[in-house]
């Protein structure tokens, strides 16, 4: 009987930790993806409030090879109230066929999230990213700024698969005397 409950504990436990790295029902992530060509800087233009970066402006996050295999992720943003700026260090790793744009990415030990491109700029310019579900979205550039027309039609199709856009938040990327 005791072996199993601890089964039972065992199989519903990776149930519920592969659901955090799917994709929301629906939607594909993009195919010919280059991981080589995604490294670099990506300022966040907006993004869908979540507690990890709740009150944050000036976010960014740099992505660079692990020695080890993947992708070291590190996420950067202000937090006013504070007066500080706010670091995290992560890993990622594809999460499906090689050229999908589909990541694993962990901030917090054995514990992974999805990350779900779902539109890529053919120049790796700005992307749209969902989460495992329609609760998680980001809106990102290589820039601090972004066309208003580039932005526009990236929140239509956002909304047109269900996201909430009216609950974007645009992120402040101006200069801070203290970067």
């Amino acid at each position: 009987m005791q072996m199993t409950k601890k089964l039972i504990l065992i199989i519903s436990l990776t149930f519920i930790l592969s659901g955090c790295t799917g994709i929301p029902k629906g939607l594909q992530p993009i195919t010919d993806f280059d991981s080589e060509r995604y490294l670099g800087t990506w300022y966040e233009i907006a993004r869908l409030d979540h507690k990890f970066e709740r009150g944050m402006s000036h976010v960014k996050a740099t992505y660079s090879k692990r020695d080890k295999g993947g992708i070291t992720v590190v996420n950067k943003g202000y937090i006013k109230a504070d007066n500080e700026w706010k670091s995290v260090e992560g890993k990622a790793f594809l999460n499906g066929k090689p050229n999908e744009g589909r990541l694993k990415v962990s901030f917090f030990g054995p514990f992974y999230g999805g990350y779900n491109i779902v539109i890529l700029d053919e120049n790796y310019n700005y992307s749209l990213v969902a989460g495992p579900n329609r609760d998680s979205l980001w809106i990102l550039s290589r820039t601090k700024e972004m066309d208003k027309e580039t932005y526009n039609s990236l929140v239509q199709q956002a909304k047109i698969w269900g996201f909430a856009t009216d609950e974007l938040i645009k992120v402040e990327q101006g200069d801070i005397l203290s970067k």
